[in-house]
């Protein structure tokens, strides 16, 4: 692999690929190289994905950066599972990252946050920096973007997601949610943890900030809580061209999923497993 190709794995995801010797689980963690360093994108809920790099031949020990995409159990999950192996590199998050994190059902309240705070960084020995900027480069051409515009009226936050903010609860905005952005000889590639603010807003904003097309996108749409009519909206922004390659994984739905494998050109199955080469 030359010093300026790209390669990306999916350690783990909800659905299973071919090689059925991988966990799969609700969850989402990417490995990545580029420009000759190595990093972690998310870690899933469980230590699934080290299982998985194991089986795939990635030493993890390699990795210069940790960036966790939100403080959701699913994509931070797994930060103690590392940390536990001596693999400890410097973390990446956004502000309000270790907010309280609930889901509403009903009349209650479901803890869905982190199960670590910044104290248990500290006394592990770890470094972990909040994201201060719309765009922070992280590794050579390997940026985290957040603060993303809210452009599309079709995509709200689900109401159902909260903090829990000095005793009171208040909607969850997903100010601390990030995409990795790699910037390749083909176009920017993004990678998505859960894209709460909406994937439309998301891309809209990475493509204004960058000037710059891109060429691929893959990872979670949260299409599977969005609206019909958003959803047709996704589709139809999808199919104008936007981007090359869209490989949506996680939380895009099943019915989402199928339906952008039909209609939108360049779209696969990213799974457990998936590897994109970028030469």
């Amino acid at each position: 692999m030359s010093q300026k190709s790209v390669r990306i794995v999916t350690l783990v995801e909800n659905q299973g690929g071919v090689h059925k010797g991988l966990r799969s689980e609700h969850g989402i963690s990417f490995y990545v190289e580029s420009n000759g360093k190595s990093l972690l994108f998310d870690t899933g809920q469980s230590g699934a994905f080290l299982e998985n790099a194991e089986k795939l031949k990635i030493d993890l020990r390699r990795i210069e950066a940790l960036c966790v995409s939100h403080g959701h159990y699913d994509h931070s999950g797994g930060v103690r599972h590392l940390f536990a192996q001596g693999i400890t590199p410097p973390v990446w998050i956004g502000k309000g990252f270790f907010d309280e994190k609930y889901a509403k059902d009903g009349t209650t309240y479901e803890y869905v946050g982190n199960d670590f705070d910044g104290e248990y960084f500290n006394s592990v020995g770890v470094t972990y920096r909040e994201v201060d900027s719309e765009v922070q480069e992280m590794l050579p051409g390997v940026y985290a973007v957040t603060r993303f515009e809210r452009v599309f009226p079709d995509e709200t936050v689900n109401p159902r997601f909260w903090v829990l903010r000095k005793g009171a609860f208040e909607q969850d905005t997903f100010g601390d949610e990030i995409s990795l952005v790699l910037d390749t000889p083909k176009g920017l590639v993004v990678l998505l943890g859960c894209s709460h603010p909406g994937v439309k807003n998301i891309l809209f904003t990475i493509t204004k900030r960058f000037s710059r097309k891109i060429y691929a996108v893959l990872g979670g749409t949260h299409l599977v809580e969005a609206t019909e009519g958003s959803v047709a909206r996704s589709l139809q922004y999808f199919s104008e061209g936007v981007v090359d390659l869209l490989g949506v994984s996680h939380c895009t739905g099943e019915k989402a999923s199928k339906q952008i494998a039909e209609r939108i050109k360049g779209s696969f199955e990213n799974h457990t497993g998936s590897m994109l080469w970028i030469d």
